[in-house]
């Protein structure tokens, strides 16, 4: 008789607790044990490829996005009078956009109010439509296509430059400073890297150079020996290739290895760190573009860099410092708007006028940003090494 007594007060001593802890709760947001007190806890979702060959990219990204969470938490953030810790909610979408749909629609159910990411355009633009519908707002920290924001949705932002900016600044490079008179195109089929080679060849072409050949891939090869044979018998001055460090490593050093004697030029999705152990020796014949602002040009980047380090025992690979700034543009709308409501959030992202790491970030009527910048790299002692910022 005692010890049923004893097990009906500890049942009912957990479903008042229960019932406390939902009355706490409220409509702004779920208490949890990662919200001290009164705390409210406030999710913010992230997503990247976080399998697959540009694992180590994605993973960048959510680091960035941790630390300026991690910070913002750690500095103590009020909104409507009411504090508020951050959690990120990280998802993978490994590359692929059917999956991309999959895991925003898994973030929307969750009740995030708001998303840095996707990482890739072929995962951002089709992720962008279930934002769009559920009124989030999607800040992509590196999604370069232009049909990201063309679509006429008003919760798609970015903070970078466009293919449509930097595909010709790729291409004014090869016709300007290298004199090319040739060139091959390789591009992955993925909507980057396709876009981004599509932009070049238009620019090129305007001006008299000649395309010997187009060539299409995959984003999951590693081969291109079959290409590169193609392409040799023709002696381009360069080769351009439209996609990642995972495939653009291989294909470098495969070029290398047959002789081939052509620059290789790519975008931001090869432009990174990692690309130099990625084609090893012939990574000295790699120049590259990167969608925004050189880490080493940033006021605060060798700070931002010695942070990352020290928290991840990592360095930054190429746009961690944007979903750096992302988190913090969210933030920023929640002060500006004294809510955690995902609405009256996206209400006030057009407005946004701040001076984040990565620079002066405001945006036009699509959500592009308003100063663009692209920045040209090549490489020494297998170390990116800035040619050129070019303000677009």
């Amino acid at each position: 008789m005692k010890q049923s007594h004893i097990t009906f007060t500890r049942t009912a001593i957990a479903l008042a607790a229960s019932a406390l802890l939902l009355a706490a709760c409220g409509k702004g947001g779920d208490k949890s044990a990662g919200a001290p007190g009164d705390a409210m806890e406030v999710k913010i979702g992230h997503v990247a490829p976080l399998t697959g060959p540009i694992a180590h990219l994605g993973k960048d990204n959510e680091n960035g996005a941790r630390l300026a969470l991690e910070e913002i938490n750690k500095s103590g953030l009020t909104i409507d009078g009411k504090k508020v810790v951050l959690t990120l909610v990280p998802e993978d979408d490994a590359e692929d956009p059917k999956t991309a749909t999959q895991v925003a629609q898994k973030l929307v159910d969750a009740k995030v109010v708001g998303v840095v990411g996707h990482l890739n355009s072929g995962t951002s633009i089709p992720a962008s439509r279930i934002y769009s519908d559920a009124g989030i707002t999607q800040v992509s920290p590196s999604a370069t296509n232009p049909d990201f924001t063309k679509q006429g949705f008003k919760t798609t932002y970015r903070l970078v430059a466009t293919d449509a900016q930097q595909g010709p600044a790729l291409a004014n490079y090869v016709v300007d400073t290298l004199k090319a008179k040739t060139v091959a195109i390789i591009d992955d089929s993925t909507q980057y890297g396709k876009g981004l080679a599509d932009e070049f060849e238009k620019t090129v072409k305007a001006a008299g150079m000649k395309v010997v050949t187009r060539e299409a891939s995959n984003n999951k090869a590693t081969d291109f020996k079959a290409i590169l044979t193609k392409i040799k018998g023709s002696k381009p001055d360069v080769i351009m290739y439209g996609g990642m460090d995972a495939t653009g490593g291989p294909l470098t050093k495969q070029a290398a290895e047959l002789g081939i004697k052509a620059k290789v030029v790519g975008g931001d999705g090869m432009c990174t760190e990692k690309l130099a152990e990625l084609a090893g020796e012939a990574v000295v014949n790699v120049t590259c573009s990167e969608a925004g602002m050189a880490l080493s040009k940033m006021a605060q980047g060798a700070d931002f860099q010695k942070r990352y380090k020290e928290r991840f025992n990592s360095d930054v690979q190429i746009y961690a410092p944007f979903t750096y700034d992302a988190v913090y543009v969210l933030v920023d709308s929640m002060k500006r708007s004294n809510s955690t409501d995902p609405a009256k959030i996206l209400a006030a992202m057009p407005d946004t006028k701040m001076q984040g790491l990565v620079g002066n970030i405001a945006f036009d009527n699509k959500g592009d940003m308003k100063e663009g910048v692209i920045t040209l790299y090549d490489f020494k002692d297998k170390k990116k090494t800035v040619l050129d910022v070019i303000k677009m």
